[in-house]
């Protein structure tokens, strides 16, 4: 695997992570999150609602690392490699929920959505599967 080409997955990569930021910003409303929510005590949906903005920093966070580290997230540093094994961990571990963890009726309501999702999830895992595994120099 060439470097460039990684470095170039990885960006893209990097989009992906955006492109699932920018999705979060309709999804409560889309998925009546607020509706949802209404008999749940406040405290749960404080708890819920930091938590969602918590994971969009964090997707942020791994789109910077796309942007700014593409280089060592391809293998050039140790770092990089462990960065790019845990990401794909994570992502694969995402994909399992979603498929068998979330509810089937809403994933059937929103099934584009929810194909686009999980397609996106699996480039992620495929880009930093590839990368932690065949790092180039």
């Amino acid at each position: 695997m060439n470097a460039e080409w990684m470095m170039r997955a990885i960006w893209g990569a990097g989009c992906v992570h955006v492109g699932i930021m920018a999705a979060n910003v309709p999804l409560p409303g889309r998925l009546r999150v607020r509706e949802r929510l209404a008999g749940v005590p406040r405290f749960v949906r404080q708890i819920f609602y930091v938590h969602w903005v918590y994971i969009v920093i964090v997707l942020g966070m791994f789109a910077a690392l796309c942007f700014g580290f593409a280089r060592d997230l391809a293998g050039a540093s140790a770092l990089g490699r462990f960065l790019s094994g845990f990401m794909a961990g994570f992502w694969l571990l995402r994909i399992v929920l979603q498929i068998f963890y979330y509810d089937r009726e809403i994933r059937r309501e929103n099934w584009g959505l929810d194909l686009m999702y999980v397609v996106s999830l699996i480039v992620l895992v495929a880009v930093f599967g590839v990368a932690a595994v065949m790092p180039v120099r």
